[in-house]
């Protein structure tokens, strides 16, 4: 389907449609019901402060709002954005230990790579030389302890977590989709009746942005940059762009791209890492069930901008909710979150009976403590694994 490029319009009335704002809502929602709770686990290894949390949050949600609503009303398409959530698992390792003007530095930097990435076009090259099993294990050894904390935090809270677990499988299976979101639902109902919750201490005011001074250095790219880049384009970007074309649309890749590395070069000193093309939640609002039309489909994530600017604008109220709820909860709803992303990031790199061996240490040595030179298990992860792939090819010849 090739929709050509409109300039900025609201959208007609004859494209409104109830189910696709419904579409747009929920799958915006579900980056807040799962993977949010992954920034108070980086606030808590790195000790940032409350403060840090709410603008972070609003860097995220203002920034993935106005993408978009820029793309889809530009190219009437249901292009809709997130945070890197992958990404936000890899800085819970990398985070601690590194000056905070430096992170900032490394958020610009990695959306300064996207942005190149896409001006130039080779994003696409990219993609096609970057081998998805080297890729797809780095980021199955970012997710990895996520869902191994899933599990010891049981020893906590057994009931709760039991509970959780068994309804999440239950749900993959019955209600896929949501299944998610539902778990959250059940594990908030869980705490309300074993649990004493208290919510007295919300802030409903409006949220506004601290503004942080980056620095730059050569440990901070390759240490957090690089990483956060190549996880951004496998586990999102490919992904997202693949949702379209199964869906019949012909996204603007590169201008994709480059939008999503402007966008989180200018949020960066907000504490934002970076927004990029939503990837499984997007099916939600690709799909005929959020309109059979598919050239009115574009109304969700229209709907999905005031959504997250919402969201952006009570940024704090948001942080206070999530921090009255137990911290066994939080690392429980993240491992659940990520489970999905495990499996199918697994599934990739142990797939290419060629290049297995070379997934399978890049893998390991991710989800190692590894930190050699003042650099991160993720760098030395990439490194290995595509030196053993270089070499096995090499040897082929």
């Amino acid at each position: 389907m090739q929709n050509q490029p409109t300039f900025i319009s609201f959208p007609p009335l004859k494209d409104w449609s109830l189910s696709a704002a419904v579409a747009g809502i929920l799958a915006s929602t579900m980056g807040y019901a799962g993977p949010l709770v992954i920034l108070f686990q980086v606030a808590e290894s790195a000790n940032l402060s409350s403060e840090v949390l709410t603008s972070w949050i609003w860097g995220m949600s203002i920034a993935s709002g106005l993408l978009c609503g820029w793309f889809s009303l530009r190219y009437r398409m249901p292009l809709l954005f997130a945070w890197n959530a992958p990404g936000s698992a890899l800085l819970v390792t990398l985070v601690p230990g590194m000056p905070w003007s430096d992170v900032i530095g490394a958020y610009i930097m990695s959306g300064g790579i996207l942005l190149l990435l896409g001006v130039t076009g080779a994003f696409e090259r990219l993609v096609n030389r970057l081998p998805l099993a080297l890729a797809a294990a780095l980021l199955a050894g970012i997710l990895v302890n996520f869902s191994l904390d899933l599990f010891s935090k049981m020893t906590q809270a057994p009931l709760l977590g039991l509970v959780m677990f068994a309804g999440y499988i239950l749900l993959r299976h019955l209600l896929p989709r949501y299944a998610i979101m539902l778990t959250v639902a059940i594990g908030v109902g869980v705490l309300a009746l074993n649990y004493d919750l208290s919510f007295q201490q919300v802030d409903w005011q409006i949220s506004t942005p601290n503004w942080y001074m980056p620095s730059f250095s050569l440990t901070a790219l390759f240490s957090i940059s690089i990483p956060l880049m190549l996880v951004a384009v496998s586990g999102q970007f490919i992904t997202g762009i693949a949702i379209l074309k199964q869906d019949k649309y012909s996204p603007p890749s590169n201008q994709i791209v480059a939008g999503s590395g402007l966008m989180s070069i200018l949020f960066a000193p907000t504490a934002c890492h970076g927004v990029n093309l939503s990837a499984i939640t997007a099916a939600i609002c690709t799909g005929p069930d959020a309109n059979p039309d598919p050239k009115k489909r574009y109304f969700g994530p229209a709907v999905a901008m005031l959504w997250y600017i919402m969201f952006g604008l009570f940024s704090a109220a948001l942080v206070s909710v999530i921090q009255a709820f137990p911290a066994a909860f939080i690392a429980m709803v993240a491992g659940i979150a990520l489970l999905g992303a495990l499996e199918g990031s697994l599934s990739t790199a142990l797939n290419q009976p060629a290049d297995r061996e070379a997934a399978l240490c890049t893998f390991l040595i991710t989800a190692s403590d590894l930190s050699l030179l003042g650099l991160s298990s993720a760098f030395w992860g990439l490194v290995i694994g595509g030196t053993i792939i270089v070499v096995q090819r090499y040897l082929k010849k």
